[in-house]
């Protein structure tokens, strides 16, 4: 097929594309919110409003978007950072850093969806899917290097950090990064 060829780099253009506008909108989320202008989202991805829109033709399906992409990235992270950290206990560390961006990124996201109850028990059970192995996989790396001391289940520390977001996008004077790493670091096993 002579149109065969071209239409490969098109693609990886428009998947590029894509993943641009998913980390310009991600950006821009965790800066000004959800409802953030469309325009600004095109602005920090350096393409025309135009294109926001042929690849997400709502603010929900955009807000989606960014969701399984943060969702995705996080879990991606996890093993990454497992086997680039000094220590398993470091990993964790670093890895809950990146879930309270995340935590942040998905403030609005049920005013986005409005009462679209099934899909977000969908893309909530899309989270735990991803995110609870990758938790589970760090605190038995941390339990087993004597880091930590057993017996912290992966969904009560996800919960808990969770808690710790609430209401970090309507007080700029509280620092939920900070009190997630006094968490992390308050996990470590002493003498």
């Amino acid at each position: 097929m002579p149109g065969s060829d071209q239409e490969t780099p098109r693609r990886k253009d428009a998947r590029r594309n894509q993943q641009t506008l998913l980390d310009a909108a991600a950006a821009v989320f965790v800066t000004s919110g959800v409802d953030a202008p469309v325009r600004e989202i095109a602005a920090r991805a350096g393409v025309g409003t135009g294109t926001v829109y042929r690849h997400f033709p709502t603010r929900a399906d955009l807000v989606v978007a960014v969701y399984r992409h943060q969702v995705d990235t996080c879990a991606e992270a996890g093993p990454a950072l497992l086997a680039d950290s000094p220590t398993p206990h470091a990993a964790l560390a670093r890895w809950t850093g990146l879930f309270v961006d995340f935590l942040v990124t998905k403030h609005g996201l049920a005013s986005a969806m409005q009462a679209d109850n099934a899909g977000y028990g969908t893309l909530h059970a899309y989270f735990l899917d991803r995110l609870l192995p990758v938790c589970t996989g760090l605190l038995d790396a941390a339990t087993a290097s004597g880091e930590i001391d057993p017996g912290l289940d992966a969904y009560q520390l996800l919960r808990g950090i969770g808690n710790l977001c609430a209401g970090a996008d309507t007080d700029p004077n509280y620092d939920a990064r900070r009190l997630v790493a006094v968490l992390v670091e308050g996990l470590r096993r002493r003498g």
